[in-house]
């Protein structure tokens, strides 16, 4: 009796002690692994804050400035390993001069967001896709798909120069509910072939295979209901592609395709 296994004498509180370790654990390595993004993205901006300071030493050093990076590349690579080529080099460069302060930089995001975000062409987008990238919890994967389907120019081609800046400023604002409805929609995603014409039963399966990504395209706020709905409306019964709730609308999204 004295060898009687414990967990049988009380298996919910034997399985609430693993429970308890296991989100203890959990939480510390959540922890752990933020506070290494956070040291990692200062040290990357305080680096390319010494970079952009020595070339601003004179000119005898604005002349070295021209193989600076390469040689840095070089050097310290030799003495620190990996993580100092010249595009990494460059880009930590960048990190400094579009965030010249240090404290405007979000922890929410790791070095390879801002790696994306630094490659943008105007600082109005890479502003955009950062207030996105915080507010949405978007990955990097996302993040990348987001930028390549050109989401802040289709956002842009619908507003004025004011709106223009806001969407820099603050990201996409729901004001309307026509704001809340992506258009035209990317659905590269969902695996098809480029054609012309695709079929109704085809193109439907292939987003509700990716309903995520789906989703996220959209807009925010969309929950999945159910393909091929059945809904009734006065004393007709229809069937509906695919149907969504909206979260902040309070309201059904029907889409027939």
């Amino acid at each position: 009796m004295e060898n009687k296994d414990l967990t049988n004498i009380n298996d919910a509180a034997y399985q609430k002690l693993i429970d308890n370790i296991t989100t203890l654990w959990g939480e510390a390595k959540s922890k752990a692994i933020a506070a290494v993004n956070t040291e990692l993205l200062d040290a990357n901006w305080h680096t390319g804050k010494y970079i952009v300071e020595y070339e601003q030493g004179g000119k005898q050093r604005a002349e070295y400035g021209k193989r600076l990076l390469v040689n840095l590349a070089k050097d310290l690579t030799a003495r620190n390993g990996k993580g100092f080529n010249r595009t990494n080099l460059t880009y930590m460069r960048k990190l400094y001069l579009a965030f010249p302060k240090c404290g405007t930089l979000s922890h929410k995001l790791t070095w390879s967001h801002y790696y994306e975000l630094l490659k943008c062409d105007n600082t109005l987008e890479m502003q955009f896709y950062y207030k996105e990238s915080i507010k949405e919890c978007w990955k990097v994967r996302e993040l990348k798909r987001q930028m390549k389907s050109c989401l802040f120019q289709r956002l842009a081609l619908s507003t004025d120069k004011a709106g223009v800046l806001a969407l820099a400023n603050e990201g996409h604002q729901v004001q309307t509910p026509q704001d809340i409805i992506r258009d035209p929609f990317v659905l590269e995603f969902a695996g098809l072939p480029k054609q012309k014409r695709y079929k109704e039963s085809d193109l439907e399966k292939a987003l509700k295979d990716h309903m995520e990504q789906f989703l996220l395209e959209m807009g925010r706020g969309f929950a999945f209901v159910g393909r091929q709905y059945s809904m009734q409306i006065g004393s007709r019964q229809f069937k509906v592609d695919l149907a969504f709730y909206h979260c902040i609308l309070k309201c059904y999204v029907l889409i027939d395709l």
